[in-house]
């Protein structure tokens, strides 16, 4: 199993200096990735955690990310795919694969926030028929010379979209959801899923065998299929939690999830209130998470 780390992206951390570190540093201590997160804006009447009340866009982000580093992974879980038409994420993704050299790893979400749908001018009808129409729409756009499309939902007329990115068919697409149908979905169509901040990693076996078992009726090699968990990480915070605790007890909860099944573990701490909250102390919460980044390394 390979441990990652969430990118400075929330709150009073996240900021040029602290993403340039925090990039550098988690190479430097052999983490395997480094993932933003995407939240638009939070209505007034919406009482959120506070993680997402101040958030850098995840793509920008981690273009500003690339060009600190040479080695890690860069990782986006994940864009809510309502709001982006695919043809405009597909020019970003893989102008952001170009330029990293092959490093992108494209989390799709289908998105939860009324206020998102509704500022972004989305349909929260038919997510799921629509999901498998947009990562067709990608993955034409990112291999075929002459890419096309015509379906429900997108339309792309014979075009051609020049770069191409490093990656070959195109960057890995990651997908989210919880329900059984976008889990298997996950595995029938997707190079993985992932899981969200708030799901319950003690059914995770449970999940990862709606994964596998999408990706066996679509006669894909259910092995080779990533689970990556989002693992929001409380140093100090309840033993009875997973992830939460003292540094060998968090250690310990990763390796009973590599056993589950997952494949990459990357340890958020921009749900650290500490460091991910806006009205955090900003040098309080770099020292914070710093600390933490040196002591959970691989």
């Amino acid at each position: 199993m390979q441990i990652g780390l969430g990118a400075p992206i929330s709150g009073a951390w996240a900021g040029p200096e602290n993403l340039a570190r925090v990039a550098e540093e988690a190479e430097g201590l052999g983490y395997a990735s480094l993932w933003t997160l995407q939240r638009l804006l939070v209505g007034t009447d919406q009482d959120l955690h506070p993680v997402y009340h101040s958030v850098l866009d995840p793509i920008t982000a981690l273009a500003f990310a690339a060009a600190r580093t040479s080695r890690i992974r860069l990782g986006i879980g994940v864009i809510n795919l309502p709001f982006v038409p695919p043809a405009y994420l597909a020019k970003q993704a893989a102008t952001l694969d170009v330029l990293s050299n092959g490093r992108l790893d494209l989390g799709l979400g289908v998105g939860w926030s009324p206020a998102e749908f509704t500022a972004s001018g989305a349909s929260t009808a038919r997510r799921g028929p629509r999901t498998v129409e947009y990562v067709q729409v990608l993955h034409t756009l990112w291999a075929d010379e002459v890419s096309g499309f015509d379906g429900e939902f997108y339309t792309v007329p014979p075009s051609r979209m020049l770069p191409k990115p490093v990656q070959r068919p195109g960057p890995p697409v990651i997908l989210g959801g919880g329900v059984p149908a976008a889990l298997q979905r996950a595995g029938r169509i997707a190079d993985g899923w992932i899981s969200s901040s708030g799901a319950d990693l003690t059914r995770l076996a449970g999940d990862i065998a709606l994964v596998r078992e999408g990706a066996e009726e679509a006669g894909k090699d259910a092995g080779a299929v990533r689970v990556i968990v989002r693992g929001v990480v409380r140093v100090g915070g309840p033993a009875d939690r997973l992830l939460s605790g003292s540094y060998d007890k968090i250690r310990e909860d990763a390796a009973w999830l590599g056993e589950q099944g997952v494949t990459e573990l990357f340890y958020d701490l921009n749900y650290d209130r500490a460091i991910g909250s806006p009205d955090a102390d900003p040098a309080a919460g770099v020292d914070r998470a710093l600390k933490i980044i040196h002591a959970l390394r691989p």
